[in-house]
């Protein structure tokens, strides 16, 4: 499937960008595990990424900060000569209801979240542009596509990716490039097992399949988008959601 490519994925150390790193190196992916919190966990995935018979590293670099950002790409192809596929995973809540959200709040989660996924891209762009080839994923959310309370900031910086992919996708697509995005719904992960019982019976109660979802829920949508057979596929929001948003 995508054997011998180079990927990088943000936000890898945990959750979501973990399970995804491990389904690419399970096709023998080589995957750069970005973080910005736990150097400890990133290595640890990166020992899993051998363990799967794939080659990888850690580079701790917060994709909010644009000059950060360039550097960490610049080295990934200066070392490997290429870039095949980027998966912008890296994402941080902040929530409030509005009235008491701080201005603060707001700015980090649209640096963290959106900007992110703008620093990632333009620093990739040109070198995928002149590769005419690559693969970029995004990682948005149901709280883009529905709005959630206490989520304004969360959800605006995730509506905003899906406008971003599009445009992007339409940008890149004469070049072999293509941009996609998927929307997991509620997924057992570090973010969500915080929530007190009462809200997760709730939530549960939304979602048509009864459950949260599992991070290979979304890791195995994004390994088949990373592949040659989604060739065809670009500019679309897929929710890996239990239905949640039908």
């Amino acid at each position: 499937m995508a054997e011998g490519k180079i990927a990088l994925v943000t936000g890898a150390a945990k959750g979501i960008g973990r399970a995804i790193a491990l389904a690419l190196a399970a096709e023998k992916v080589t995957v750069v595990v970005n973080y910005n919190g736990s150097k400890e966990r990133a290595e640890a995935v990166v020992e899993e990424i051998k363990a799967l018979g794939a080659d990888g590293y850690a580079y701790q670099c917060n994709v909010a900060d644009t000059e950060a950002t360039r550097l960490m790409v610049k080295e990934i192809f200066d070392r490997y000569g290429r870039l095949d596929i980027l998966v912008n995973n890296a994402g941080i809540t902040r929530d409030n209801l509005i009235m008491k959200m701080s201005e603060e709040d707001f700015d980090a989660v649209i640096a963290a979240n959106l900007k992110g996924c703008f620093n990632t891209i333009k620093a990739v762009s040109r070198q995928m542009l002149k590769q005419r080839a690559g693969r970029i994923i995004n990682i948005t959310s149901v709280s883009g596509i529905l709005g959630n309370v206490g989520q304004a900031n969360y959800a605006a910086s995730k509506a905003g990716i899906i406008g971003l992919t599009k445009t992007m996708a339409r940008e890149f697509a004469s070049r072999g490039i293509t941009v996609n995005a998927i929307a997991p719904g509620f997924v057992d992960t570090d973010m969500t097992q915080v929530l007190p019982e009462q809200i997760k019976e709730k939530v549960t109660a939304q979602i048509p399949l009864g459950r949260f979802g599992k991070p290979e829920d979304i890791a195995n949508m994004a390994a088949y988008l990373a592949s040659e057979k989604a060739g065809y596929i670009t500019g679309q929001i897929i929710s890996v959601d239990g239905g949640m948003a039908i």
